[in-house]
């Protein structure tokens, strides 16, 4: 099965934005949610292995092209309504999600409203709402402490931070790629968004404890935009919790590296 098309949120908060998703494949449903660098196309390498044997459902949130515009400041507050519509518009009643960075603030709100609908959660360089300080963790308060320099070397030298240094210099055409998916989206609006998520980024790390479903911590090793050493933290404190460090790898494991991701993800799919 392969199909688009569009939602439309009807009522209520986030009312009048157009949500663009895509469905292909057949089987037990799984759907990706894309992070602040990406859209519905960021998926390309994990719907081309898993659309034989899942249904595979792909999406642009809100405000990211060629879903409807909107305010980046506000978005994000509706990202997880958004996600439960279209849960609900494809009749999806069992559903693995796989949210990387930006779309962790979806998913693991969507899970936390709606556990017994989600069959497992994998969150790939993210934590969501959860404020991963609060772990009390010193690799992780190292990393915050060298980060910002970090990403402002790699900004200098034009390279994508959620590409990462390795990306851009072994694989000089996906990094390319990266960069024309995250600049179908206005700068301006990712840079708003960036901001909310942020503020948002503010619950305990306990809230992990309320989720029975398996929950899977994906980190790359060379990430500057999140902490690698948090996946394992977090995942300590679900009880199907889980985590794996992917080496030579930055932020965006799942287009860097997509074997190794899809091989991570394939069982617990």
């Amino acid at each position: 099965m392969r199909k688009a098309g569009r939602l439309r949120r009807e009522g209520g908060k986030g009312a009048g934005a157009e949500i663009y998703y895509e469905v292909v494949g057949e089987g037990p449903a799984v759907v990706f949610a894309h992070g602040l660098g990406g859209n519905h196309l960021s998926w390309w390498q994990q719907v081309a292995q898993f659309a034989a044997s899942r249904t595979c459902v792909v999406f642009a949130h809100r405000g990211f092209p060629p879903s409807s515009a909107v305010p980046g400041k506000t978005a994000p507050d509706s990202y997880a309504g958004d996600l439960a519509a279209l849960i609900q518009e494809l009749n999806l009643n069992d559903a693995a999600l796989v949210a990387q960075s930006m779309g962790g603030w979806t998913c693991l709100e969507y899970a936390l409203r709606e556990p017994k609908r989600v069959r497992a959660l994998v969150m790939a360089s993210t934590s969501g709402t959860l404020d991963f300080a609060q772990l009390e963790n010193e690799e992780v308060t190292e990393w915050t402490r060298r980060a910002p320099a970090a990403l402002a070397e790699l900004q200098a030298r034009g390279i994508h931070p959620a590409g990462g240094e390795r990306m851009a210099r072994e694989q000089p055409a996906l990094a390319q790629l990266y960069w024309q998916i995250s600049e179908m989206a206005p700068a301006s609006f990712r840079e708003d968004v960036r901001v909310r998520i942020r503020e948002l980024r503010k619950r305990s790390p306990a809230l992990l404890a309320q989720l029975p479903m398996p929950v899977l911590f994906i980190t790359g090793d060379e990430d500057w935009v999140f902490p690698p050493a948090a996946g394992p933290a977090f995942a300590r404190l679900a009880p199907k919790g889980s985590a794996v460090r992917v080496p030579a790898a930055g932020h965006s494991v799942h287009f860097e590296s997509a074997a190794r991701f899809n091989e991570l993800i394939g069982d617990i799919l």
